[in-house]
Formats: structure tokens, C-alpha cells, sequence
């Protein structure tokens, strides 16, 4: 199957994509920060956060990555992690 940028995908990418969560919200609670001190730090809109933190987003760019490693003083191992056992959808 064709993505949409015509590289090939298998069927089941958004299964995949399923294994990989978002450490947002642990990492905002352990700073004792707020979504929207966040948003005003990284330059990203709290919505655009929001979907990050809720784990509803299918991509983030380097350059925001990289933001929110600067503002939350963390690795992006940090901030993101894989779970091979997560079941597909």
C-alpha cells in the first residue's frame, strides 16, 4: 500500500504506531509545570500539546522534539518510549 508521501506502508502502520506512547503529562506533573507554561516555552500551541500529551498525535517534527527536551530538561528517551508487547488494534 501507497502512504501518502508513495512510500510503501504495510496495512497495519497505525497498529504500530500504537506501541509508541507520549511521557508528556509525567514529565509536566514531575516539573510541576503546566501545559500552557509549556506551550509559551516551545513556541507550540496548548491544542497541538494536548494532542501530544493525549497520545492522539501520528507525528512530531525534530525541531519541536527538540523544544520540549530543551524546556522540559530531558532526552527524548525521556519523553518517548516503545512498548514492543503493546497489542495491535
Amino acid at each position: 500500500m501507497k502512504g501518502r508521501h508513495g512510500q510503501d506502508h504495510a496495512p497495519d502502520d497505525q497498529d504500530e504506531a500504537a506501541a509508541i506512547s507520549i511521557r508528556l503529562d509525567a514529565l509536566l506533573s514531575e516539573r510541576r509545570m503546566t501545559l500552557t507554561e509549556l506551550s509559551d516555552r516551545v513556541g507550540v500551541t496548548v491544542v497541538n500539546l494536548s494532542v501530544l500529551k493525549n497520545g492522539r498525535a501520528r507525528a512530531i517534527r525534530f525541531s519541536t522534539l527538540a523544544a520540549l527536551c530543551r524546556a522540559l530538561d530531558c532526552q527524548p528517551g525521556d519523553l518517548i518510549r516503545y512498548h514492543a508487547d503493546q497489542p495491535a488494534r
